[in-house]
């Protein structure tokens, strides 16, 4: 997935002519905007998960995708983690198409990348049988500290209920086994 966010934003960079910044059109025409959608560039609610504002914007996705990918890479097959990816930056796509204004133009990574760590963190409580409250505040408390100006929190909204749905349904459908081992 990081393989693909790079290479999403070096045709970016080419096609906008600028490396540090992603061009307001090809924003426009590659990430989600809400007024294109609703006039069926539906497309849009899944290239827009690899398309990023800027090169902080995709370092910063990146750099999260990468810790919370690789424990995602432990705990579910390709599969699942393809399917806990795409249905939680869709679930936080379709969450800002429905809820922000038709000018609203989106783009990152950030939904999926939040739906990968609610997956990850209910199911490891679950699987070490613990209470999944514990899972719920840790991922309100992310979802707190990442709130600032130009950041969708409703995409990360949206992704983290779909990756705790995902995630606690996996959990449940599987007898999970955890070997610990002790040393003296």
């Amino acid at each position: 997935m990081i393989t693909a966010n790079l290479v999403v934003y070096a045709y970016t960079s080419v096609v906008g002519g600028n490396f540090i910044e992603t061009s307001p059109e090809v924003l426009r025409r590659l990430g989600q905007f809400n007024l294109y959608v609703m006039n069926g560039w539906y497309w849009q609610l899944l290239t827009s998960m690899f398309v990023h504002v800027n090169i902080i914007h995709l370092f910063g996705n990146m750099f999260f995708l990468l810790i919370f990918g690789l424990r995602a890479e432990e705990l579910f097959s390709p599969e699942e983690f393809f399917f806990i990816y795409f249905m939680s930056g869709l679930s936080g796509n379709l969450l800002t198409l429905l809820l922000m204004h038709p000018l609203t133009v989106s783009a990152g990574a950030s939904g999926a990348i939040f739906g990968t760590f609610g997956a990850c963190v209910i199911y490891l409580r679950k699987a070490f049988g613990q209470s999944i409250m514990g899972a719920l505040m840790y991922s309100f408390f992310l979802l707190m500290i990442t709130t600032g100006r130009g950041v969708n929190i409703l995409a990360h909204f949206g992704g983290l209920v779909a990756g705790l749905m995902i995630g606690y349904a996996l959990a449940k459908s599987r007898k999970i086994i955890i070997e610990t081992e002790f040393t003296i």
